[in-house]
């Protein structure tokens, strides 16, 4: 008996994340093995800076259903893909062209030049042209300045907690690297984390 295909429909809203193995790394792609199964993934060189030295983690994905195919987009941070998420709204803005305005500029830089109405930045990246950066402001200034607002509140909340959570894992011997590493690997596995304590017991075993 021949194999059997199932079809199995997908949805753009369908992935939340994924959490596994490394297993391919590039400044532009990655592969991530979740029980065996094997997703290759999109990424901006912001996501690809905060993952190179990482073989496991979570990473935050969003899947562009297409008539061609299904197309993973993933980043290191829950911040950046909100960011992603506001770009590709905007008519004449695809997936593609939103990842790569997040490798050219850093998250807040581009929340910032949107916020701020800094067209000539945002025309600093390939691909974006006078009236889609005009655009961009039209739309999403608004926007933007609203709910990344609480976004820059949470990560002010999150990086001072790991300032606090670093400073202790060096008063107990531990090297600043594998300190801030462990940090950031447990934030991005629970990053509704919200005990010091929690966090530093949780680091040391993640060391």
């Amino acid at each position: 008996m021949g194999n059997i295909l199932i079809f199995v429909p997908f949805a753009e809203t369908m992935y939340a994340y994924l959490n596994g193995q490394f297993t391919f790394k590039s400044p532009a792609l990655m592969h991530v093995d979740v029980q065996g199964i094997g997703y290759e993934v999109n990424i901006s060189l912001n996501t690809y800076s905060s993952i190179q030295d990482k073989n496991s983690g979570k990473i935050f994905v969003w899947l562009q259903v297409k008539e061609d195919g299904h197309v993973f987009y993933g980043f290191a941070e829950k911040a950046e893909k909100e960011i992603f998420l506001q770009l590709v709204s905007v008519s004449g803005v695809g997936a593609a062209t939103a990842r790569m305005m997040l490798s050219y500029l850093r998250p807040e830089e581009v929340v910032n030049s949107i916020a701020m109405g800094n067209v000539k930045q945002l025309e600093s990246v390939k691909g974006i042209g006078k009236k889609t950066a005009e655009r961009l402001v039209l739309e999403l200034k608004d926007k933007v300045a609203k709910r990344f607002a609480e976004v820059d509140v949470a990560m002010k909340v999150e990086n001072d907690f790991s300032t606090d959570a670093i400073n202790a894992l060096l008063a107990l011997g531990i090297t600043k690297n594998m300190a801030e590493s462990a940090v950031k690997k447990i934030f991005q596995q629970e990053p509704t984390i919200n005990k010091l304590e929690d966090l530093i017991k949780k680091a040391l075993k993640a060391i």
